[in-house]
């Protein structure tokens, strides 16, 4: 079990990494915020032993894909808009369109590219979180690079 002290700054340290993890998958910040309370509820209620504060992080990041996939399943969750959810994620300025091309991709391309862009997570360690092989997500990402390039050219011609 964590002191206080020890859980107040697992939080303050991953609060954002998971609100985000949890946004991208709801595009709802309200939904993203209930995603991010419960699965630091249960680090709190979690009787166990970190060997460190990675396998924290990565602990948790399985538990948020976890309720974002159980949040996805559930008949009362709700649409909103991209931009919307663009403008509540804690990012720099010069960074929110990016955010919002990746966003904008399918599922199993955004994630992937979030979790190794973003957060800086290996292939092998991003099919570990998101149970699916590594050769899959290698193909994810260059499929979802490719749409992210074209998606960026075309605003481009457009400017």
């Amino acid at each position: 079990m964590f002191t206080d002290a020890e859980y107040t700054s697992l939080v303050e340290e991953y609060i954002d990494s998971i609100f985000r993890i949890a946004l991208n998958y709801t595009k709802e910040p309200a939904d993203a915020e209930d995603i991010t309370q419960e699965v630091f509820f249960k680090l709190y209620r979690e009787n166990r032993y970190f060997e460190s504060r990675e396998h924290c992080k990565h602990w948790l990041i399985r538990v948020a894909i976890n309720e974002c996939k159980k949040w996805a399943r559930s008949p009362w969750r709700r649409h909103v808009s991209l931009d919307s959810s663009i403008a509540s994620m804690p990012r720099e300025p010069e960074q929110k369109d990016l955010v919002r091309q990746v966003l904008a991709l399918p599922k199993k391309y955004s994630m992937p590219i979030y979790l190794h862009y973003f957060e800086g997570y290996s292939t092998q360690e991003i099919a570990e979180l998101l149970g699916i092989p590594k050769g899959t997500v290698c193909t994810n990402l260059d499929r979802g690079r490719r749409m992210l390039r074209l998606q960026l050219e075309e605003v481009e011609e457009h400017a």
